[in-house]
């Protein structure tokens, strides 16, 4: 959808949608002269339902958002099917621990910056570490 003078979205059921969604949509309006209005529409009156309409009217930046969809819904299945719930985690919790998921991107960035196919002696077992947590070759 690119209709640049378009000024008001409507979402219907938006319960339907997560946080991330319905930002997304309404970012497609109000990218051209005139202040747009985003309308979320539900029948839903659940607690959970009317935090997350509270959210959406109370926030703007996407990726604190993100955040709060993250800690409602999970992460999901990043490679699979399913769609919502918690994958099992040993050693942190990524829907709050934020310093230590930052951290393990800033390693892993570091990692594939030097070897992005993970072709080093150094990262074989890393390499066969991805192959089998994710039962496909990802890389290479």
């Amino acid at each position: 959808m690119d209709v640049p003078n378009a000024a008001v979205i409507v979402i219907e059921n938006a319960e339907r949608f997560g946080l991330s969604q319905i930002h997304q949509l309404r970012g497609r309006v109000g990218r051209g002269q005139f202040e747009s209005t985003c309308i979320l529409i539900t029948d839903n009156t659940s607690e959970e339902c009317l935090h997350r309409m509270k959210i959406m009217s109370s926030k703007t930046d996407g990726f604190e958002i993100s955040e709060e969809d993250l800690k409602m819904r999970g992460p999901g299945d990043f490679f699979g099917n399913a769609q919502h719930g918690l994958p099992p985690m040993k050693i942190a919790d990524i829907s709050c621990s934020n310093e230590v998921m930052n951290k393990a991107r800033e390693c892993a960035e570091e990692i594939l910056t030097d070897d992005p196919m993970l072709e080093k002696e150094c990262h074989a077992f890393l390499k066969m570490d991805v192959i089998r947590l994710f039962d496909k070759d990802i890389i290479g």
